[in-house]
């Protein structure tokens, strides 16, 4: 059975997965696709639908051969300098077009999609598709606008706000944010996003297959993800959240994920994000939670 993980060695969780597969009886191969097209060879006939890898060192899989591919890191393709930036823009639009076609032709199950990853990357219509589904999400704002932004503060307590694309860079919004100057300069750099604050609690829940997983971070930080010291206890999810976290990785097109949520002292549950691709080897050696286990029954099964 080939199995290929999007990555390469220096991640740990690719090594790690890597590795329970391969005792578990898998030809795993990484997948990196930094080496296109220098040292990875593709080819894909969309009439026939044929296509087939070679890997750098000379492996060569057809790809109804292989089985599924583990989503890890994606690092997008690498051009040598060339001396013409219109040349060299040529070969980078080319390669990548060529990359996400074959990546998306790919018969094999992917953990996850070129979708669900393109998905993942907007993240106000991951908010908004949450929404549909009858999730409930903090009241939140996207956009470049000073006076909008000027009033959503004005009818919330406390605000914080992050990079409209993700990541872990929450923080509350003071009053020096919001002094004009200095808020004008930053909108008409970028846009921001900013949400009323939700106190009460952090959960992340994993969700793989049909499990759920789920555990309160205790933590002082306003996010989570930057405290290295945060506390992880096992939890049970209330029925309803359990079958939000199924319809959540499935409208967003996930075989597997990490959903984080606000927990209120009221018990209510705020849906903050879905994550295509998380750590999790720290999250499982804290509850014991068998999630490598679980991938490796999804992408040999």
């Amino acid at each position: 059975m080939n199995i290929l993980i999007l990555g390469n060695s220096s991640d740990t969780h690719a090594a790690h997965l890597k590795n329970v597969l391969t005792q578990a009886g898998a030809r795993v191969d990484y997948l990196d696709t930094n080496l296109f097209p220098t040292q990875l060879r593709m080819s894909w006939n969309p009439n026939t639908q044929i296509g087939c890898l070679t890997l750098p060192e000379g492996r060569r899989l057809k790809l109804q051969e292989i089985h599924s591919i583990f989503w890890r890191t994606f690092s997008g393709v690498y051009i040598p300098q060339l001396k013409d930036s219109y040349q060299q823009q040529i070969a980078f639009n080319d390669s990548m077009s060529a990359l996400r076609s074959f990546m998306q032709a790919c018969p094999s199950r992917w953990v996850n999609s070129w979708q669900a990853y393109q998905f993942h990357k907007e993240k106000p219509l991951q908010l908004n598709k949450a929404k549909q589904i009858g999730v409930t999400i903090p009241d939140t704002l996207i956009g470049n606008h000073p006076e909008e932004i000027l009033e959503f503060v004005q009818i919330h307590e406390k605000v914080i706000f992050k990079p409209v694309y993700g990541g872990a860079h929450t923080q509350v919004l003071t009053e020096e944010h919001l002094e004009p100057k200095r808020l004008n300069l930053v909108l008409m750099l970028s846009p921001i996003a900013i949400q009323e604050y939700i106190p009460g609690t952090n959960v992340r829940s994993y969700v793989i297959g049909e499990s759920v997983y789920s555990a309160e971070i205790r933590s002082p930080a306003i996010d989570f993800r930057e405290d290295t010291d945060a506390e992880l206890i096992p939890r049970e999810l209330p029925e309803a959240v359990q079958q939000q976290s199924l319809a959540i990785a499935k409208a967003f097109m996930l075989d597997w994920t990490a959903i984080d949520w606000r927990v209120k002292p009221n018990n209510e549950y705020i849906f903050l994000e879905a994550n295509p691709s998380p750590m999790f080897i720290h999250f499982e050696n804290e509850t014991g939670f068998p999630i490598t286990q679980n991938l490796v029954n999804l992408l040999m099964n």
